[in-house]
C-alpha cells in the first residue's frame, strides 16, 4: 500500500511508504488532504524526482479498471462502477412531467422535437463517458502520470447473438421474409403458447423482459402467449422466466469509443490505443486472472512491475433526489415534499461513517436522526441506529470509496514469453 503525495502548490509527486509520511506527519511537515486513497500535502519546498509512470484504463460500460504503473512497481489499482439506472430516473420524471401538463397546462403544445440533437448522445452513455474522464482527472491528481493507455473495443451484436451470420445475411435480420416482427414470432414459436401448448385460441406477443425494465423489440426477447396466460403474467398471477442475452453495453461501448479517445486528446497529452485482444494475450501469458484491474494492469504495458497488494473500490452515486413533491397530492390539493433534510444531525446520505469499530455508509436517513448502514458490498450493518453512535470518517463527494485485498498476482514459476 502506498501514500500519496502532493508538493506544496498541490501538484501529484510520486507516492511514499506509509511509514515515511506517518515520520512527516509527526514532524508536522506534512497534512492530510484525503482518506481514501490516503493522500497527505507537503508543508515545505520539494523539487520531487519523478519516474515515468504509465496509466492503464480499462474502458467499459459497467466498470471501469485503472492501473498506474512504473517500471519496477504498481502504484496505483482501482475497479470503478458506473450508475445503471439513469435511464430509469429521466423515464420516471418524463412521466411525471408529461402528468403534470396534461392537467394544467392543455392549452400548451407538445415540445418534445424542439431541441437540437446533432452530436448529442443519450444522458446514460454521456453519463459513461464522463465518469472515464472524470476518474483518469482523480488518479492524475495525485499521481504524476505521463502516459495514458486506454483499451477500446468494438462489438458485432449481430455477430454475438449468431456466431454464423455472414454475407447479406446481415442486411436480412430476424425477420426477413415476413410482414413484421411479430409475424415471425409466431411462426417461430408453431402459432402455440409457449406456457399452455394452446393453439385455437387468441395468440399475443409477450415482452420476456418489460419495455419499463430495459427489454427491446428483439425477436429473442419475444414470445408466443395466449390470451389468458398473458394476463396472468401482467397480473402477477404466473411466473415466466426465460434467460434474455442483453447487447446493451456493446452498444454503448461502440458508441463511446471514439468520443472518449477524442475527448481523452483534447484534455491530456500523450494518450494512447490499444485493443482487447491485445490484452487478451498478454494476460494469458502472464498468467493473472481475469479483472478489471488486472487488465488494466497488463494495459499500462509495465509487465516486470511488481504488483500492488491493494485495490480500491469505487462506484458513483447520484448526489441528489431532484423530485422536490410526492407525485400523489394529498387531501386539499396540498403537494407533498418529498425530500427530507439534506443534512441530519451533521450527516448526509452515502457518508462514511464508523460503527461498532465498522466502516459503513449511510444508505437511508430520518429526520428522527437514525440511519441505515450498509458496507460497500451491500452487507446491512443496520436498519437504524441513532446517529450519536456514529463517527464521521469520509464525507459524501458523489463516490461510495472503499479498498480490498488485490487478486493475488501470477505465480513466480510462469515464464513470460511476449511478443
Amino acid at each position: 500500500m502506498f501514500v500519496y503525495v502532493l508538493n506544496k502548490h498541490g501538484k501529484p509527486l510520486m507516492p511514499c511508504k506509509p511509514r515515511k509520511a506517518r515520520k512527516l506527519l509527526e514532524e508536522k511537515k506534512a497534512k492530510v488532504v484525503n482518506r481514501t486513497p490516503f493522500t497527505i500535502q507537503l508543508l515545505y519546498g520539494c523539487s520531487g524526482y519523478k519516474q515515468p509512470v504509465n496509466l492503464g484504463v480499462d474502458a467499459g460500460s459497467k466498470y471501469i479498471g485503472v492501473s498506474a504503473t512504473t517500471e519496477k512497481q504498481e502504484l496505483f489499482k482501482a475497479e470503478v462502477e458506473l450508475r445503471q439506472d439513469i435511464s430509469k430516473l429521466l423515464e420516471s420524471r418524463r412521466s411525471l412531467r408529461r402528468s403534470r401538463r396534461s392537467r394544467k397546462l392543455r392549452y400548451r403544445s407538445a415540445r418534445f422535437n424542439n431541441r437540437g440533437k446533432k452530436g448529442k448522445i443519450a444522458p446514460s452513455i454521456q453519463h459513461k463517458l464522463d465518469i472515464h474522464i472524470t476518474i483518469i482527472k482523480k488518479i492524475c491528481n495525485i499521481i504524476p502520470v505521463d502516459n495514458i493507455i486506454v483499451e477500446t473495443a468494438e462489438f458485432d451484436p449481430h455477430k454475438l447473438k449468431n456466431p454464423s451470420v455472414s454475407g447479406k445475411r446481415y442486411q436480412e435480420g430476424d425477420a426477413a421474409g415476413f410482414y413484421n416482427v411479430k409475424a415471425a414470432v409466431l411462426s417461430r414459436d408453431n402459432y402455440t403458447c409457449q406456457i399452455c401448448g394452446e393453439k385455437d385460441s387468441k395468440l399475443e406477443v409477450h415482452h420476456i423482459v418489460f419495455r419499463s425494465k430495459g427489454g427491446s423489440n428483439r425477436m429473442d426477447n419475444l414470445v408466443t402467449l395466449c390470451h389468458n396466460c398473458h394476463g396472468k403474467i401482467h397480473n402477477n398471477k404466473l411466473d415466466f422466466n426465460k434467460p434474455v442475452k442483453s447487447f446493451k453495453h456493446a452498444s454503448h461501448m461502440n458508441i463511446m469509443r471514439n468520443r472518449l479517445i477524442e475527448e481523452l486528446r483534447l484534455k491530456f497529452d500523450n494518450v494512447f490505443e490499444t485493443f482487447g485482444y491485445l490484452t487478451k494475450y498478454n494476460r494469458e501469458k502472464l498468467g493473472m486472472e481475469k479483472s478489471h484491474s488486472n487488465d488494466a494492469f497488463v494495459i499500462s504495458h509495465n509487465f516486470n512491475a511488481l504488483p500492488c497488494d491493494v485495490e480500491y473500490c469505487y462506484r458513483k452515486v447520484r448526489r441528489h433526489n431532484r423530485q422536490l413533491h410526492k407525485a400523489k397530492p394529498s387531501k386539499g390539493g396540498k403537494r407533498r415534499r418529498n425530500q427530507s433534510n439534506y443534512i441530519v444531525n451533521g450527516f448526509r446520505r452515502f457518508d462514511k461513517v464508523m460503527f461498532n469499530g465498522i466502516e459503513c455508509f449511510i444508505t437511508g436517513k430520518r429526520s428522527s436522526g437514525y440511519f441505515q448502514l450498509k458496507t460497500f458490498d451491500g452487507t446491512v450493518i443496520s436498519q437504524s441506529v441513532s446517529s450519536k453512535w456514529l463517527k464521521l470518517l469520509e464525507p459524501v463527494k458523489g463516490w461510495l470509496v472503499d479498498w480490498r485485498v488485490a487478486i493475488p498476482p501470477r505465480p513466480i514459476e510462469v515464464e513470460v514469453s511476449l511478443p
